[in-house]
């Protein structure tokens, strides 16, 4: 039974007892914020978005694995970053589903600018996570026009006021869809002299109205490489004030860290024996095929297996439940040209979580490169059932649904001078 008074990050008592640890399996970032910089092998700085290693999702479980024999006092796992979360949906989600089976008492918690989360807070609460943090810099869009240098949403990028405003709508939304579902929301404001300093109190004020629970005032941190890497960073005096403010609207955070996306240990003390534990798993071999438990289906209407792969503009992704056979999500296929990396990226995003793909034909270059990272490839045709019956319960394929599948249409793009039938 988790006992979610242990995260040291939301129970001062908890920081000189309780260890956190941040697995760094968020590379991509959907925002480029002004003061933020993610630069990797930076092991002197502690900071958001900084990080010496990106793990895999089985890296990172490995990983913790690995320090839970050395450190007893391990409460809480976050993933936050070094991009963000939900930029990186499929690895921050696969990561959680392997980690609530291997670890079912530990606190999850995720930190994210929540652009991109709302879609995905039936299935983190399903998975456990019961605190978030989502960093909101002001409710004023011109603001936050100075702060965020484009924002992507939806496959667009988008600019200035209109990126602000939308990043702003997502963000203010998602808090009460957490709260309604149980899951602890603390604010952190990245607070910038001259910017957005004045606009705190008020943005307190909104995010405690909405029902957030905690706030977070951070002083930036100017980092070089960026634009804001002259401003001056606010003295204590004026974030002492400010904090004052704030607490009239919501409770304050007074013992933040500052942490890095890969940090470990006590809040502020930091283990060096886990920064050194690391990079040794950043290059450990996972067997491919290993925590995979979906199939993808090269589907037009989620019902048959009728589409080569090439030409599938996006896959079905299905999942044994109890009572049968559950249908996740769908999820885009990378854009086609590229050759073999097309076919790389397949494997390691789409399909990063999935055991096998049903397809109604395939070439030989996908058809390899997805073998070599331990995705079963089955060509059908025919009802997805029956395809999910051979990968689940070993069931042979009828006859009928065996593919006969001879070239691709005029819209394949399979990157294959020939075919592997």
């Amino acid at each position: 039974m988790k006992d979610i008074t242990l995260h040291p990050c939301f129970n001062e008592k908890a920081k000189h007892t309780q260890a956190r640890v941040h697995l760094p399996v968020a590379p991509k970032c959907n925002i480029q914020c002004a003061y933020c910089n993610r630069k990797y092998d930076c092991v002197n700085e502690s900071r958001p978005g900084v990080t010496s290693t990106v793990l895999s999702p089985m890296q990172a479980v490995y990983y913790l694995k690995a320090l839970s024999a050395k450190m007893d006092n391990i409460s809480v796992v976050g993933i936050a970053g070094p991009g963000d979360p939900f930029a990186n949906a499929v690895e921050t989600v696969t990561t959680l589903e392997i980690l609530k089976n291997e670890f079912p008492d530990i606190i999850f918690c995720l930190s994210t600018n929540g652009l991109e989360l709302a879609p995905h807070i039936d299935k983190i609460t399903e998975l456990g996570v019961t605190h978030v943090t989502l960093t909101i810099n002001s409710l004023n869009v011109d603001t936050l026009a100075k702060i965020y240098s484009w924002v992507r949403y939806q496959r667009r990028v988008y600019r200035g006021k209109e990126g602000a405003t939308i990043l702003l709508e997502q963000q203010l939304a998602c808090i009460p869809l957490l709260k309604a579902k149980g899951i602890i929301v603390k604010i952190n404001t990245v607070v910038c002299p001259g910017i957005n300093d004045q606009e705190v109190e008020a943005l307190a004020q909104k995010v405690a109205e909405l029902g957030a629970d905690t706030m977070n005032c951070i002083p930036i941190y100017p980092t070089e490489n960026t634009r804001f890497e002259y401003m001056e960073e606010p003295s204590k005096a004026s974030m002492k004030e400010l904090k004052t403010k704030v607490a009239k609207q919501i409770r304050p955070m007074a013992h933040c860290a500052r942490c890095r996306a890969d940090a470990a240990g006590l809040l502020g003390k930091d283990s060096t024996e886990a920064m050194d534990m690391i990079g040794q798993f950043s290059t450990m071999v996972i067997n491919r095929g290993e925590g995979r438990t979906r199939v993808g289906v090269a589907t037009q209407e989620g019902l048959l297996v009728n589409l080569h792969l090439g030409e599938a503009l996006k896959l079905y992704i299905f999942e044994q439940s109890h009572n049968g056979y559950h249908f996740v999500e769908t999820r885009n296929t990378p854009p086609q040209g590229g050759g073999s990396e097309r076919w790389k990226t397949l494997a390691d995003k789409t399909l990063i979580d999935c055991q096998a793909v049903l397809v109604g034909g395939v070439g030989e270059t996908p058809m390899r490169v997805l073998q070599e990272n331990g995705i079963k490839v089955i060509r059908m045709n025919g009802l997805i059932d029956a395809g999910l019956d051979a990968v689940y319960r070993n069931i042979p394929i009828p006859t009928l649904c065996k593919s006969e599948f001879s070239g691709c249409s005029s819209s394949c793009r399979c990157d294959s001078a020939s075919l592997s039938e």
